[in-house]
């Protein structure tokens, strides 16, 4: 069944034609991946399907009572609100939906044996409902997503947190909502690596239909079942299956496309030639044929879609040193981001850096560059090494300036490989033609400024590039052009992302900060990085027990041996959290029980019956929080961290 359908959609902003007769549709419990260039429109038709922008003109169509959620690049939240309230907000059709469910169920006490048939099927309805919503209770389930994205106070203002933050608490609130439609743009942006695992593995639970945007090309090739391209002009094409199997369509539909233009061209040189015998040789020809020629040499033929020319500057031969560092330290007041870090960055290395989020990368980068100083360590910079850095926050770019002079930075020539070139040809070469030159920086897209700054970076001559996230907001085939020029590319680099795919397909080695000022070096690319990681923990595992001997003391008495504990905890504490698991799970299983008896239709005939179970229910619960936080703090009493 359809769940949205768009039809004849336009839109322009001011010359430019962004839509024009535009038709999209999503079925229920579809998975559709959006792709394009950057510049093409997928956020626009985003805003257009979610209903938060009007298209110029065209009709739109959403299955009724179905429930659309939007998360945007940068998520927006009111004013004062703080994680706690955002959550409750995202959790409002829920409760909506169980005070309808309580309201009817009062009803019932009320209500003739006759009609009380066609209530209960509306109750069950009702049940049904809640369940797809997340179930009963989801404050637990709310806290458990906040904790997994890595955000901890509960009520802490909104306000007061970093960019990566805010929108992790976006992302839990859409989670949240559990709606028919999830429109998702750009959702990995600010996550790390395994941030954006947990999150592939939490929307592919969802029952809901999903409508992504994203430059994560695993991300993508895990969750889709189609692919739709926007093409230059505004139109649809629309692809079966995953990422991979969009390629594979894509390179067949290619290939004959090239096959029919080359036939195409031979015909038309063919009528060309027969056209210039004369007069007397057209007789003898039909006006048929004749009107054929003109026409297939009045049509466009295939052309392959134009792709931005990114290119570097010719930089210096690096030395013998690029850049090192030995027993490098770096902390925060009481936090310690780097410890005793040592790092050697050799010419033609792609390092890639990675960890969750906070953790130091940016920090280690901004030491190496001598941004901010070590408080201790050395620092060797090579005498031949010149370093562009990529700003992860485009602070380098003024918003107020034409895309021509934030580019041109007053040269109007540049200097490549191949001599000299106008600026306006190789801003024209990165697809921003000249009316797009005149244009300010500000009303370009993201991953177009992202294009912009990337072109600017690379004209430095630098032989040192320091990538810090690159990826976001490109399009998947600006980033294939990246790929490559990186590839190419005759200096080092070091490299943030989150990007797997871009890191598998570039990087030499993987740099990965562990927390409490650790980082390690394992050689290989991202995918190579994590079958080490995980060898490397499991030799760990199985080498715990025998690296901690029991330390040679007299021998205590039996009974007093027996009752000897690990950690700080007392026998008493030792047997309460040895029964810990069995009653969580007694619990639960209590609960889910409870819950199931209020999704039973035939339990609202009785209205006594309903009011304890749900009673039951709300005492059940807050057993089931009890247990998780004493659970929690024996372990840490075990541990000795509490």
């Amino acid at each position: 069944m359809t769940l949205l359908r768009a039809a004849n959609v336009q839109l322009a902003f001011g010359s430019r034609t962004v839509f024009q007769d535009l038709t999209f549709t999503i079925e229920e419990g579809e998975r559709v991946g959006l792709v394009g260039v950057n510049g093409s429109g997928k956020s626009s038709l985003m805003k257009i399907l979610a209903g938060v922008s009007r298209a110029d003109t065209g009709e739109l169509q959403l299955r009724r009572q179905a429930r659309v959620t939007y998360l945007p690049q940068e998520p927006e939240f009111a004013v004062g609100a703080t994680v706690a309230s955002e959550l409750s907000v995202a959790q409002g059709p829920l409760r909506e939906t169980l005070a309808a469910h309580a309201d009817l169920s009062r009803r019932l006490e009320s209500t003739s044996a006759d009609a009380q048939p066609k209530l209960l099927e509306q109750l069950a309805a009702l049940s049904d409902r809640i369940e797809q919503m997340g179930g009963w209770d989801t404050e637990h389930h709310a806290k458990t997503l906040l904790d997994r994205l890595g955000v901890k106070d509960w009520d802490r203002p909104v306000a007061q947190l970093s960019g990566g933050l805010r929108k992790r608490v976006a992302i839990a609130r859409a989670l949240l909502t559990r709606p028919d439609l999830l429109l998702l743009d750009e959702p990995t942006n600010h996550l790390d690596a395994d941030t954006v695992d947990w999150l592939e593995e939490e929307l592919d639970k969802l029952p809901g239909a999903l409508l992504l945007v994203t430059h994560d090309r695993y991300f993508l090739d895990g969750l889709v079942d189609r692919i739709v391209e926007i093409q230059p002009g505004g139109g649809l094409t629309s692809y079966p299956g995953n990422y991979q199997a969009y390629l594979e369509q894509k390179l067949v539909a290619q290939e004959n496309a090239e096959i029919a233009q080359h036939k195409r061209e031979r015909w038309i040189a063919q009528e060309v030639a027969w056209l210039r015998r004369g007069p007397e040789a057209r007789r003898t020809k039909s006006k048929a044929r004749i009107d054929r020629a003109q026409k297939l040499m009045a049509e466009k033929g295939f052309t392959r879609p134009k792709v931005a020319d990114l290119r570097v500057a010719a930089a210096p031969r690096l030395g013998h040193t690029v850049i090192e560092s030995e027993g490098l330290e770096k902390s925060f007041g009481d936090r310690k981001v780097l410890s005793n870090v040592e790092f050697r960055l050799q010419r033609g290395e792609r390092v890639g850096l990675v960890g969750p989020n906070g953790v130091g990368k940016t920090t280690f980068l901004r030491v190496l560059l001598g941004e901010l100083p070590p408080d201790g360590g050395k620092l060797v910079i090579g005498k031949n090494t010149k370093v562009a850095y990529y700003d992860q926050n485009r602070a380098q770019l003024d918003p107020e300036l034409t895309v021509y002079d934030a580019a041109a930075q007053g040269e109007d020539w540049v200097e490549l490989g191949d001599g000299k070139v106008a600026m306006r040809d190789y801003l024209d070469d990165l697809l921003f033609p000249v009316p797009m030159q005149r244009m300010k920086v500000k009303a370009l897209s993201g991953g177009e400024r992202n294009r912009l700054l990337l072109a600017r970076l690379f004209l430095e001559g630098a032989n040192v590039l320091v990538l810090d996230e690159p990826t976001n907001d490109l399009d998947i085939v600006t980033l294939n052009v990246l790929e490559r020029l990186l590839l190419d590319f005759g200096g080092s680099t070091l490299l943030v992302t989150h990007d797997r795919y871009f890191l598998d397909k570039v990087a030499t080695s993987i740099l990965t900060f562990e927390g409490e000022g650790r980082v390690v070096r394992y050689e290989g690319n991202y995918a190579m990085y994590r079958r080490l990681k995980e060898q490397a923990d499991a030799r760990a595992q199985a080498a715990a027990p025998a690296a901690k001997p029991a330390p040679k003391k007299e021998e205590p008495a039996p009974a007093a041996k027996a009752a000897k504990k690990p950690g700080k905890l007392s026998y008493k504490d030792q047997r309460e959290l040895d029964g810990m698991e069995a009653a969580i799970e007694a619990a639960e299983a209590r609960k889910a029980s409870l819950e199931a008896q209020l999704a039973d239709p035939t339990v609202y005939s009785q209205s006594s019956k309903v009011a304890e179970v749900q009673k039951d229910l709300e005492t059940t619960t807050s057993e089931v929080d009890r247990l998780y936080t004493r659970w929690q703090e024996l372990q840490d009493l075990a541990a000795g961290t509490a």
